[in-house]
């Protein structure tokens, strides 16, 4: 099924500024939320996902400009295969925001600095050891505008840190691992203290297991108790025709490790267009500049120009004048989502020569008297102005 517009999802107009998506977005989260709707979660529970994505690439600089520019195919890579999931969301602070501290605790079952959305509707905060989700990784890949039009494969060495294969990331040697004691593998403990008829309890890490809940039997000699080691790893990515400067390419689960075998986090591809030597880029369309001579100009020439594909004819007509704009249909590049190719456009510029030899400065001096002759019998310059 296709996704709607993202400016329909939250009800505004394209144009809408930073406060009117955010109070687009505040009106909707709080009438979709499924535990302020309790009578339909389910379908509430959609709507809120669905304003939340759409928000998620409006409240964004960087998304936005590319589903301005591209539509829902621009902004595809920030999300896995999959689409939009919870783990995509960053904007879980404006939620905050929206609920207030205590509420967002209670609705999202949130322990800050946890995994943010780890449980999202209506549970409360688990306790017991937790298997953090790995960091992301961000890679900035270079490629040229021609990797750019036909799409390329590049093969990149990523240094991470990723899971120790021989205590499957729990830090124990043989994975033998048991509960703390002092928390019971809650992870936590807490120190009751009372004054008067008043009772005071703090909740503070387990000091023993560091918050996980469990403990090593024996440390794991490989990745001496951290459960992750050291590892550059090769992939190979690939690049869509049509990519973009700032373009991001998400691979799921190829970021750091997790946390006591917590799943990896994701790898964030950022492409970066190299400028090219002899073309400029518009959009879809390339643009070259062609300089010719004035003799082309005046009497037209058929020429060669380069495209991204090798060589094109381009027929210059006569009298062609300085940024005479020529179009060569489907030479430029492709849109990302592979429908349409744009042009490239060749502009003119009729270059003066600054040396004349003798033969040349006759006949120029002959051709200025043709063209004196000309305007003595009455013709008149035309001034204009060069836009």
């Amino acid at each position: 099924m296709a996704k709607r517009d993202y400016y329909e999802v939250l009800e505004i107009e394209k144009g809408a500024s930073e406060k009117d998506i955010k109070k687009a977005y505040r009106k909707l989260a709080k009438k979709y939320h499924p535990d302020l709707n309790k009578e339909n979660p389910k379908p509430t529970a959609e709507k809120f996902k669905e304003v939340s994505e759409a928000y998620e690439v409006l409240a964004d600089n960087d998304k936005k400009a590319r589903y301005d520019r591209h539509g829902h195919a621009g902004v595809e890579s920030s999300f896995g295969t999959g689409g939009f999931t919870w783990s995509d969301f960053t904007h879980y602070r404006d939620i905050e925001d929206i609920f207030g501290r205590d509420v967002f605790r209670d609705l999202f079952g949130i322990r800050f600095g946890g995994d943010i959305f780890g449980d999202l509707f209506g549970s409360r905060a688990r306790r017991g050891p937790s298997r953090r989700r790995g960091r992301d990784i961000r890679f900035d890949l270079d490629i040229t505008l021609e990797d750019a039009a036909h799409g390329i494969k590049k093969r990149v060495k990523i240094p991470h840190l990723a899971q120790c294969e021989s205590c499957n990331g729990t830090g124990a040697e043989g994975g033998m691992i048991s509960t703390c004691t002092m928390c019971n593998g809650n992870g936590q403990v807490q120190d009751v203290r009372r004054e008067g008829y008043s009772q005071f309890i703090t909740i503070t890490t387990c000091p023993k297991c560091r918050g996980r809940g469990q403990l090593a039997e024996k440390v794991c000699p490989e990745c001496r108790g951290s459960g992750s080691i050291h590892k550059t790893s090769t992939l190979e990515i690939d690049v869509p025709k049509g990519a973009f400067d700032g373009l991001r390419l998400k691979i799921t689960g190829k970021g750091e490790a997790g946390d006591l075998g917590g799943p990896p986090g994701n790898l964030y591809i950022f492409v970066h267009v190299k400028p090219h030597e002899i073309f400029d880029r518009r959009g879809a369309d390339i643009i070259l500049e062609l300089p010719i001579s004035f003799a082309q100009a005046a009497l037209g020439d058929k020429v060669e120009v380069p495209t991204l594909d090798g060589r094109a004819r381009l027929t210059i007509p006569p009298g062609t004048q300085t940024d005479t704009i020529f179009k060569i249909r489907r030479k430029g590049l492709p849109n990302i989502d592979g429908y349409v190719r744009g042009d490239e456009l060749v502009r003119v510029v009729v270059v003066t020569p600054e040396k004349l030899s003798s033969d040349q400065r006759r006949l120029m001096k002959e051709f200025a008297e043709v063209d004196g002759d000309y305007h003595k019998k009455g013709k008149k310059r035309i001034f204009h102005k060069r836009r």
